[in-house]
This record gives structure tokens, sequence and C-alpha cells, in this order.
């Protein structure tokens, strides 16, 4: 009767909720599961048996009438037809605490930075979840300085805007992401690094945050070669981090690079699921999933805090136009827009001033500053419509007053404009700097 009762006892301490089936097929990355018919969902976990080493993590991503296909979270070496996959009916989620400043984490909130495990706070946090119903949310409070005269005084950054940085490969994005990093004023730092090079992690953390910026900062960490659901999983991390922060009344500054690589890894997961091409080759979920992700950054509810959000967009074959970067566009609050041909004349940060808005002017700025501003641009667009002709000698000065004024005085904006990567600027001088440029023709 004893050995009765306690084996009732081990069945009724059985979650319902996990349940078992086998591995029928592998094609690529791709795991077909039977025997979970009814009970797995899309998102749902699974832990597939291996022969050797510990299970393979992997998530449903489709399902097929009997059959659920699911991604791998790391490389599925050794799963073979027959494995067993157990379900798990929860959803990921991640404990942030205070003590996760100045750690490194993957996709899964694990530490990678070899200091031990993490303290976990006391709230679970979806790693998935909806942003706040926008009847719920504050409005965009006061502007912030970021540090980048470029920025404070022709693209400024509010305290819960959204704002993205586009740029082809090798301009100057990934320095400009860590000058923002380091100077744009906020409490917490949440960090993504999507899809990076693996050499550039530690680079980033030591030389470009630096332990100042690290100690405020959490980083998350999806490299290149790791899985395409390890990739999207990090920039859902990124999310929950921030938002736990946010939730708990602080002032969070969310940086990730870069957003084209979380649509590159949808992009892989939508195909590899059965999912048709469309623009090119990019899935429908992989534009539904872009909104999803960035509307999550903003303000918070009231007594909350908020968070503030840059996203770089590596645009493909310097076309700004292409079907992320222009998806992208429309969602955020702004758009900084970076320019090879301005770097290559050896303009630091290579913000292309005319093509770039914050949609947060002109409350943004007081009423001096917004005359100042709009005066500067009106010049920069006089000078880029005729600098071919005056580079070629078509232009004879005196002509035109107005060519004349920007002709003589452009060089010096542009100086204005220059900026080292260690050199930071200040908004209440940098305006007293280019009213002085612009009183000196007036």
């Amino acid at each position: 009767m004893h050995t009765i009762a306690s084996a009732a006892r081990a069945i009724r301490a059985i979650s319902p909720e996990i349940r078992h089936g086998r591995v029928v097929a592998v094609r690529g990355a791709l795991i077909e599961v039977e025997g979970l018919a009814g009970v797995a969902q899309i998102g749902s976990r699974l832990a597939i048996t291996a022969p050797k080493g510990p299970p393979v993590e992997a998530e449903v991503t489709a399902l097929d009438r009997d059959v659920a296909l699911a991604l791998p979270f790391c490389d599925p070496q050794g799963v073979g037809v027959g494995a067993r996959a157990t379900l798990a009916g929860a959803q990921f989620a991640v404990r942030p605490s205070h003590g996760w400043l100045g750690r490194m984490i993957d996709g899964l909130g694990r530490p990678i930075d070899g200091l031990g495990p993490l303290p976990l706070g006391g709230d679970a946090q979806p790693i998935k979840a909806l942003p706040p119903a926008a009847a719920e949310r504050t409005r965009v409070g006061a502007k912030l300085e970021t540090g980048v005269r470029a920025l404070d005084i022709f693209a400024p950054l509010c305290r819960g805007q959204r704002l993205g940085l586009f740029a082809g490969s090798g301009v100057g994005k990934s320095v400009l992401l860590s000058m923002l990093a380091r100077w744009t004023q906020s409490d917490v730092a949440v960090i993504g690094l999507i899809g990076e090079r693996g050499r550039e992690v530690q680079e980033f953390v030591e030389d470009d945050l630096g332990p100042e910026g690290l100690a405020r900062s959490v980083v998350i960490v999806a490299t290149s070669d790791e899985p395409a659901l390890m990739r999207r999983q990090a920039a859902w991390t990124t999310l929950a981090v921030a938002e736990h922060f946010r939730t708990h009344g602080h002032e969070v500054l969310c940086l990730m690079d870069s957003v084209t690589r979380f649509a590159m890894a949808q992009r892989e997961i939508g195909l590899a699921s059965g999912e048709p091409p469309a623009t090119k080759g990019y899935p429908p979920t992989a534009f539904a999933e872009l909104p999803r992700l960035l509307e999550r950054a903003g303000p918070g509810r009231p007594g909350e805090g908020s968070i503030t959000g840059l996203f770089t967009v590596l645009v493909d074959g310097d076309d700004h136009n292409e079907p992320i970067a222009d998806a992208v566009r429309g969602i955020l609050d702004g758009h900084i827009v970076m320019r090879r041909a301005i770097a290559e004349r050896g303009r630091y940060p290579a913000i292309d001033i005319l093509k770039s808005v914050s949609r947060t002017l002109p409350l943004a700025h007081s009423e001096g500053e917004n005359a100042l501003r709009v005066e500067a641009r009106r010049l920069l667009s006089t000078f880029a419509d005729m600098e071919e002709m005056v580079r070629l000698g078509a232009y004879k000065a005196g002509s035109s007053p107005e060519v004349d004024r920007a002709v003589a005085l452009a060089p010096h904006i542009e100086k204005l404009l220059s900026q080292g990567k260690s050199e930071r600027g200040h908004a209440g001088p940098a305006f007293a700097d280019l009213a002085q440029i612009l009183e000196c023709a007036a």
C-alpha cells in the first residue's frame, strides 16, 4: 500500500503541461516532431534529447497538421530521427535585476562574461511581450543631450523617442552608436549586439563603452555565427530587459545594432518554416515583426520610466529605400542618415543633415534655436544644389548673394559638425558657435 500511495503522489506531481514527442525528420536546421498535436503552439519550447551532450533547446515556429516544425537555439549536431522531444508549456521569460548591470548575456538571458551566475529578480519578464496600449502611454519627454553636435542641433533626441541610424557598411555607424552609448543621458543602458562580428564585441565593450559605461549597462550578444533563432531571440531579450527597468521607473537608453540583422534572422526562420518569399526574399512575418519589436520601446505608463531607443539599420547596397529601411523609417520617430560620400571626404560622423529628420521638432528646441537650425539647413541646402557648379568653375561669384553666402559659410558649418570619437560636444556651446558662424556674413 505504501508503494502504491508513493507512486500515486509521483504521478500527481507530474506537470500536465509536459508532453513528449519524437523527431521524425531533420531538414537542414528544421526539425520535425510528431506526437505533440493539440498541445504544441507557436513559440512553445522543446528540449530534444541528443545521444551525446545536453538536450538541444528549440522553439516551435510552425505547425503542419500533426507535425510541429521547430528550429534550434544551438547547433543541432547529434539530433536524429527518433530522438525524444519534451514540450515545456511556459514561454521564455527572464528575471532581470540591478545585479545585471555591468554584465554580458546571450539571447536566452544566460551569462557569457565568465563572471558567474546572474542574480535573479523577483518578477518574470516575458521575452516576447506586447507594448503598452497607446492610450495608456505618457508622451515623449524633455530633450536629451547626446554629446554629438550634429544631432543636438539638427536632429534632437527626446526622452522616450525612437530614432533610427541608417547607414551602409563601413560608414561609421558603430562608432556613432558608441558615442551615443557613452554620452546620452540615462539611468540605465541596454545594448543589443545582434548578428555582430565576434571579434568586435570585446572591442565595443572595452574600448567604446569602457568600464564606466559598462557599469550602467546590460549587453545582450548574439554573434553572426549563431542560429537565426538565437539572433531573433537576442533582439527580443534586449527589449525585455529594457522593459524591466522602465517598469521600475528608470530612464532607459536602448541601443540595438542592428534591426536589419533581426529582420534577416526572421527571414531565415520564415523561409525554413515554409513561408513564401515576398519583397527581396523577405517573408510577410519579417515586416510584421518589425513594429512588434520597435513599438516596445518608448514612453511607459504613468509612474513608469521610458525607453529611449536608438536602432541601427544596415542599408543594403547603400540603397536607403530598400524594404527593411523603408519599413523601419515609417515606424520610428525619426531617422539619421549616414552617407558614404560624406565619410569619404573625411567628415565624421558622416551624418547627412539634409536627409535626417527628428519628429520631435520643432518643439524640442527653443524659438531661437529653431531659427538658427532652419537658417543653417537652408544654407547647406543651397550649397548642395550649387556645389558641383562651384567646383567646375561654372558659377561666377556675385551672381547671387544667397549662393555667395552659402559658399562662404557652408565649410564653417561642416567643420562645426565634424567631431572625433572621443570628443564630447555640448548643445549650448554648439548653438553659440553656430550663431557666431551665421553672423559672420549676415
